[in-house]
C-alpha cells in the first residue's frame, strides 16, 4: 500500500511570485480593472483608465522638470554668486513692471504719514487728494493709506477710479491703479520717470538705459514695448499712440517714439522748450525761443513734420518753470508767466497765435498739475498750497481767481488735484 504525500500547512517550495512589474503590464491590469467594473454594453466614450495613466504620467514629467530647474537655479545662484564676490554693486535689472499683482509686492514702502483729514467737498469737477485722502466731486471720500505721497494723479475712464503717480523716492516712482472703493493695486514699482495719456489707456517709463510704453486695461499693463534711449531722455506726454519724449531736459527740443514703428529716433526738433499739451488737430502747444533769450514764445508745433513750429507768438512773458495745460476744447492755456514785474498764472488765447496772443492774469502762479473740467473752468494748487479755481469768463472780464483753503492742506502738505475730472 502507498503512502499519500503529506500536505504541508506551510509549504515553502512553492514557486516564487514576481514582483518585477513592468509599466506596460501595470497599464493593461489598470485597464482591465477599469474595464470590468464598467458594466456596459457598449464601449465608453471616454477612456477613464486611459485618463488615470494620463494623469499620472504628467505629473510624473512635472516632477521631473521641476526638479531640473530647482537644480539649474542652484547652479546659476552658485555661480552668479561667485562671479559677483569683489565686483562693484551695480544698478538691479528686474524688471519693473508688475502685471496684476495683488499684493502689491513690487512697490517701495510707503513713507509714513498722519490719519487722512476729513475733506470737504471740493468745488464742481475738480477731484483733489489731501494726504492719504481723495476727494471726489460727488462728495466720497475714497482712502488712499499705504500707497505714500501722490504727486500726480488723473481719474480713470468710465468712473473706473484714478491713476496715481507717487513722489519720487530712493526707489523710484511707482504707478497706482485706485478703484473707487479705495482698493490700490500697483501696476509700476521702481521708474525713473511715468508719464500717462490723458485718456488713462496708455502709459510710458524710463528704466535705466530703456524707455518703456504699455496699454493699460483696468488694473492691468498690457503689451508692453520698449526701446534704447539716451541716458537722459525721459517720456513727457503722448500723442495719439506717440509718445512725446524729452532727450535732455536740460537742453531744448523734443521727439517722437511711435513703439508701433520701430525703435526711438534721433528728432529734428532742437528748440521747443516745454509741451503744455495738444490741440484737437494734433497740433502741440509748445514754449519755443522768442527774439531776446529772456522772452520766450509760444509756438504751434506739428507733429508731421518732426514738431517743426508751423506758427508763432510771442506776447506774454513766460515763465520757463513748464507749468501749465491746454483747455480741453483747445482754446485756451493757462500758463505761469509775469503781468509787469508780478508773477502770476495767464491765461492765453490760443486762437490768436502767430497773431498777437492776449494774456490776461489770472491768479497765483501754478505750483503743479493744472485740470481744465470744461472748456471754461480750471482749478490748480499755488504756493500756499491752497486750491484756486478759476472761470474764464471772470478772468476775461478781469476778476483774478481766489485761493480756497484745504482742510489738512499747506504749503509742506500741498494738495494734488486731480487731471480729467
Amino acid at each position: 500500500m502507498s503512502a499519500n504525500p503529506r500536505r504541508s500547512d506551510n509549504p515553502t517550495d512553492a514557486p516564487t511570485r514576481p514582483f518585477q512589474v513592468t509599466q506596460d503590464e501595470l497599464e493593461r491590469a489598470v485597464r482591465e480593472t477599469f474595464s470590468r467594473q464598467v458594466a456596459m454594453p457598449r464601449p465608453l466614450a471616454a477612456d477613464p483608465a486611459g485618463l488615470a495613466i494620463r494623469r499620472a504620467r504628467r505629473i510624473q514629467r512635472q516632477r521631473t522638470l521641476t526638479g531640473l530647474a530647482m537644480a539649474a537655479v542652484a547652479v546659476v545662484a552658485v555661480s552668479t554668486g561667485m562671479a559677483q564676490l569683489g565686483a562693484e554693486p551695480r544698478r538691479p535689472t528686474q524688471p519693473t513692471v508688475v502685471l496684476g499683482d495683488p499684493n502689491a509686492s513690487g512697490r517701495p514702502d510707503p513713507l509714513p504719514s498722519s490719519e487722512s483729514p476729513k475733506l470737504d467737498r471740493p468745488p464742481s469737477g475738480v477731484d483733489v487728494i489731501v494726504g492719504n485722502a481723495l476727494a471726489a466731486t460727488d462728495g466720497q471720500q475714497v482712502p488712499l493709506a499705504g500707497i505714500g505721497p501722490a504727486d500726480r494723479a488723473q481719474r480713470l475712464p468710465e468712473n473706473a477710479g484714478w491713476m496715481v503717480v507717487g513722489a519720487p523716492t530712493a526707489a523710484g516712482r511707482t504707478l497706482w491703479a485706485v478703484s473707487p472703493d479705495g482698493a490700490a493695486q500697483v501696476l509700476l514699482a521702481g521708474a525713473d520717470a511715468i508719464t500717462v495719456a490723458a485718456g488713462g489707456r496708455q502709459v510710458a517709463w524710463r528704466d535705466g538705459a530703456e524707455l518703456f510704453a504699455a496699454g493699460i486695461v483696468g488694473t492691468q499693463l498690457i503689451s508692453p514695448v520698449k526701446t534704447p534711449a539716451p541716458a537722459t531722455a525721459v517720456p513727457v506726454g503722448f500723442l495719439g499712440d506717440a509718445v512725446l519724449v524729452r532727450p535732455d531736459p536740460a537742453r531744448p527740443g523734443h521727439t517722437l517714439w511711435r513703439p508701433a514703428v520701430g525703435p526711438l529716433a534721433e528728432g529734428r526738433d532742437r528748440d521747443s522748450l516745454n509741451l503744455y499739451g495738444v490741440l484737437p488737430d494734433g497740433r502741440v502747444v509748445a514754449q519755443v525761443p522768442g527774439g531776446s533769450a529772456d522772452r520766450p514764445c509760444l509756438g504751434l508745433l506739428d507733429p508731421s513734420r518732426e514738431l517743426a513750429p508751423v506758427s508763432t507768438g510771442c506776447g506774454p512773458t513766460l515763465s520757463r518753470d513748464g507749468l501749465g495745460a491746454v483747455s480741453v476744447d483747445g482754446r485756451w492755456l493757462l500758463v505761469n508767466g509775469t503781468e509787469g514785474r508780478t508773477a502770476s498764472a495767464l491765461l492765453v488765447d490760443l486762437s490768436r497765435i502767430g497773431k498777437d496772443p492776449q494774456a490776461r492774469p489770472a491768479g497765483p502762479p501754478v505750483t503743479g498739475a493744472v485740470t481744465w473740467s470744461s472748456g471754461e473752468e480750471a482749478a490748480y494748487v499755488d504756493g500756499s498750497g491752497q486750491l484756486v479755481r478759476l472761470r474764464v469768463d471772470d478772468v476775461m472780464a478781469g476778476k483774478r481767481a481766489a485761493a480756497t483753503p484745504m482742510p489738512g492742506a499747506g504749503p509742506k502738505n500741498p494738495p494734488v488735484v486731480v487731471t480729467g475730472s
